[in-house]
């Protein structure tokens, strides 16, 4: 089970390569982002893998908190890149 778990945390690496090769070839800011959730989710996804390999409860938290703020990160960069129309139509 523990050379498993290795494994598949090492295979999810290459989303995570892919993730950071999106980030730097992407034409526009949406795409970044996408990038930065999936390489959030990948990440995350690893160490809950070595967590469940080295025993280590730690790393679940640290898990934990990087996929509240990806999440957090996702909802400002909406909010930020594209503002309520309705709104601001209304201010007018």
């Amino acid at each position: 089970m523990k050379y498993l778990c290795l494994f598949f945390a090492v295979l999810m690496l290459l989303p995570a390569g892919a993730a950071v090769w999106r980030m730097y070839l992407g034409p526009n800011a949406a795409d970044r982002i996408m990038a930065i959730q999936v390489l959030g989710t990948t990440v995350t996804a690893i160490l809950v893998l070595l967590a469940l390999t080295s025993e280590r409860n730690s790393l679940l938290d640290v898990s934990l908190v990087l996929s509240l703020l990806a999440a957090v990160t996702a909802v400002a960069f909406v909010q930020r890149a594209w503002p309520d129309t309705e709104t601001d139509l209304d201010a007018d």
